[in-house]
């Protein structure tokens, strides 16, 4: 197949730990990748925000970035995107009319209006994933929601237009019926992870004597860190390292991370609390094994790909009972569940996982089994490429129906 992907603020060649570059960009390009590396030939649309960026970038055997004209060439927040996606759409659309698709996959809602739009006169299939949806944000953030108002309207709308919709949890599910989505329509493909790179052998960054607990992430309030700090006062002699952000330098800058030391200076523990700012994607497998536990706390989490990258290095994970991580953490089997927002609990189940090695290496090695199993890229992909067989064969049987023989 050749397969378009549509993802307007998160390319696969951004630096990862910005305000908007997390899991969506680690997706995007290694299920890019995984596609390609089954025989199909992938391009990825994402927004030109810089005026250097060359129209079209080669980015693994198979795979493609072009770089879209819409909007100023510059970097703007996802959530002020909305205004140039009927740009990014007539941009699409011109490029479809000579060289359509034999499928879309647009990742976000606002690469959703983009893609359906775009491809409304060429009758090319959209599949969508969302990977957050605003109903979520809305419920948790209130009115720390930055989102456009009407984003709930819309991602609704692209839900029910779509062909198919890809959740990438269980719990989606729930959360898009809510929207009136047709559950036929509906399938749950989850995220993956490269388990040829985070696997647990490897090399380790050094550490001190101490116990190690890391969590990694962009640092928005919603992540939870202060939550670990909080627990931290409750467990003794351990380091905490922060891994995110800008970069280490740029860290004094950063309004998150200047609230989250001061919380760490306050309860007196900052003395065992290390931020490391921005760390390249390729170095997080070496910092994950020199972790004793790796702790994933938000608030809600639309997925969390973070735990599933702990696993497949054999760390125990503690993660909060929300979202993507009821399906990939299997509470005292991969890892272990907490509350989101309740230091107490988190101080309890890391105090029981630092004094007990056992069950540290019983979950450390269940993880590290499972993540082979379920979350290879190669799997994911697999599944992925079945929804897209789906939505096709219906439009090439039609063909068939009606003209007698496939065109």
């Amino acid at each position: 197949m050749n397969i378009d992907m549509i993802s307007e603020h998160a390319s696969p060649l951004a630096a990862l730990g910005g305000a908007d570059a997390g899991g969506q960009n680690v997706h995007v390009g290694a299920l890019a990748v995984a596609l390609a590396q089954r025989g199909h030939e992938v391009t990825v649309y994402t927004r030109r925000d810089a005026v250097d960026l060359p129209d079209s970038v080669p980015f693994a055997r198979g795979v493609t970035v072009e770089h879209v004209r819409a909007g100023p060439a510059r970097p703007i927040a996802k959530d002020h995107l909305l205004p140039y996606m009927a740009e990014f759409a007539a941009r699409l659309s011109r490029q479809w009319l000579t060289t359509p698709p034999d499928i879309v996959h647009a990742h976000f809602w606002m690469s959703g209006l983009a893609a359906l739009e775009g491809g409304r006169d060429h009758g090319i299939p959209v599949v969508q994933t969302f990977h957050a949806l605003g109903s979520v944000k809305r419920r948790y953030q209130k009115e720390a929601d930055t989102s456009p108002p009407e984003r709930i309207r819309l991602e609704a709308q692209v839900g029910r237009d779509a062909a198919a919709v890809i959740a990438t949890c269980t719990d989606e599910v729930g959360e898009l019926s809510a929207y009136g989505i047709r559950p036929g329509g509906v399938f749950v493909v989850p995220c993956g992870v490269d388990t040829e790179r985070f696997r647990p052998e490897g090399p380790v960054t050094r550490r001190g004597d101490r116990p190690r607990i890391l969590t990694i992430g962009r640092l928005v309030p919603r992540k939870g860190v202060d939550t670990i700090i909080e627990a931290l006062c409750h467990v003794r002699d351990v380091e905490l390292v922060v891994a995110g952000g800008p970069d280490r330098a740029d860290l004094h800058r950063d309004a998150e991370a200047v609230r989250l030391r001061r919380l760490a200076h306050d309860r007196g523990v900052a003395g065992r609390v290390v931020f490391t700012g921005q760390v390249p994607h390729e170095d997080l497998p070496a910092l994950i094994r020199s972790a004793d536990v790796v702790v994933s706390v938000p608030w809600y989490e639309p997925f969390g790909i973070v735990p599933i990258e702990a696993m497949a290095c054999g760390v125990p994970v503690v993660a909060s009972a929300v979202g993507g991580h009821l399906d990939t953490v299997i509470d005292g089997v991969t890892g272990l569940h907490v509350p989101p927002r309740v230091p107490g609990a988190l101080a309890g189940r890391l105090r029981r996982l630092l004094t007990d090695p056992r069950l540290g290496g019983y979950l450390g090695a269940a993880a590290a089994a499972h993540a082979r199993d379920r979350y290879p890229w190669s799997r994911i992909a697999a599944e992925t490429e079945a929804v897209y067989d789906r939505v096709i064969g219906p439009a090439q049987d039609e063909i068939v129906m009606a003209g007698g023989a496939r065109s």
